[in-house]
């Protein structure tokens, strides 16, 4: 087992009052794809789940060594994730009324998927991103990149070179980092004073209610609600004043809006309402969470086994970090799932973690014709299923493992 260190206290407001609500056992990072699929020393941790009663943050419980230096992800793989960034720059433009003499800061800017949209329009823009691959190509197509963790120190060094930031954005980042507060401090250091930032996460009554476990991770070290969104930024003298939601993006996304000193919308209001009503400021809310995850997990493992046991044939799509949540937690290994096909050519000749998959490219479903797929990337799965008609043609079938899992077609 890898050497993990064990939180006493909520990375948010540091209380004392923090309940596990799921256990997934002990699992390899996520990301920590393998060029060796007969290691046997591959480190595993635990990986469990808590919740806050004091500010209503989940979050899991053990630090762990993040973000190799081989960091795999790059988001301009994604056809649905590279419009969805595209309007919400158009939009960032046209609210803000940014121009030439703005500023747009992004957090986590990876492959300049998103800024690219900024310099086109002649805004300038400047990204932060821990990952090196990432920030490299984010470089090569004329994103200016600096590699390294975004916080207090880097905001203030920032400030001092270009002056605040007009527009801020930390798109599937915040629920990345361990040190929160010292995010936050950032945003409250960088941001100008009639500035905005807007920040995406997958919500966390969409993870519960849908049985998401595969949303959870090593790297996703805290799961999100407006209300505990709401006390994080007070705590750094900002305020959430909005929130959208984008329910076919990662299984039900929101938008956060946050700025120094902005009234509430009565879309944010009616949003805390919702989720009060719900109890998510409540542990009961999150107490079946472990037995859906349990139902969910045997269901798929069944599936897989009746269909080998028939003779057919099952690989996957989606070398993703919830990919090897859900093939580490179900328990399908080589055995049941053949291998794993991925668009991005940086996971390609790779294996999965735990599970050991070589990942291949998606001609493989056309090459090998396995007669069941697994769309591991479920969040993507309307596009993946339109990419690939030609391998649903030959009688291919794909296979949805959540909410329930299901064959498609």
């Amino acid at each position: 087992m890898g050497n993990a260190t064990r939180r006493t206290t909520c990375r948010s407001c540091r209380s004392a009052e923090i309940s596990p609500v799921l256990d997934l056992g002990h699992t390899p990072i996520a990301n920590a794809l393998l060029s060796d699929p007969d290691a046997v020393d591959e480190p595993r941790y635990p990986l469990e789940v808590a919740f806050c009663r004091d500010c209503a943050l989940v979050q899991i419980l053990d630090d762990v060594p993040l973000f190799p230096d081989d960091y795999p992800y790059y988001s301009s793989v994604s056809d649905t994730l590279l419009a969805h960034s595209r309007r919400h720059v158009e939009g960032l433009v046209e609210t803000l009324r940014l121009d030439a003499t703005s500023l747009i800061v992004e957090i986590a800017s990876n492959d300049g998927y998103l800024l690219r949209n900024a310099v086109e329009m002649g805004i300038p823009a400047l990204g932060i991103d821990a990952a090196p691959g990432p920030a490299a190509a984010a470089r090569e197509i004329g994103v200016e990149t600096i590699t390294g963790f975004f916080g207090r120190e880097i905001a203030r060094e920032i400030r001092a070179e270009r002056g605040p930031a007009d527009a801020m954005v930390a798109n599937n980042v915040m629920a990345h980092v361990p040190d929160l507060n010292d995010f936050v401090a950032g945003f409250a250091t960088l941001l100008a004073d009639d500035g905005v930032l807007t920040v995406e996460n997958p919500g966390v009554e969409m993870m519960i209610e849908h049985g998401e476990f595969d949303t959870i991770y090593h790297e996703h070290v805290a799961y999100y609600s407006c209300l505990s969104v709401r006390s994080l930024m007070a705590r750094h003298a900002l305020t959430l004043f909005d929130v959208e939601f984008f329910e076919d993006l990662h299984g039900g996304t929101l938008r956060y809006w946050v700025a120094r000193d902005r009234p509430p919308t009565a879309r944010l209001e009616e949003r805390l309402r919702h989720e009060r009503a719900l109890g998510m400021d409540e542990i009961a809310f999150y107490d079946g969470f472990g037995e859906r995850v349990a139902s969910i997990s045997s269901e798929l493992r069944t599936l897989i086994r009746r269909l080998r046991a028939e003779g057919a044939t099952v690989a996957a799509y989606g070398a993703a970090a919830k990919g090897a949540t859900m093939l580490n937690t179900v328990g399908l290994g080589v055995e049941e799932v053949e291998f794993v096909v991925d668009r991005s050519p940086h996971k390609q000749g790779m294996f999965m973690p735990g599970t050991h998959q070589p990942i291949l490219g998606v001609d493989a479903l056309i090459e090998r014709a396995p007669d069941y797929t697994v769309i591991l990337a479920w969040n993507f799965a309307d596009e993946i299923v339109a990419q690939q008609a030609a391998y649903l043609d030959r009688g291919g079938r794909f296979i949805v493992p959540v909410p329930e899992p299901k064959i498609l077609g």
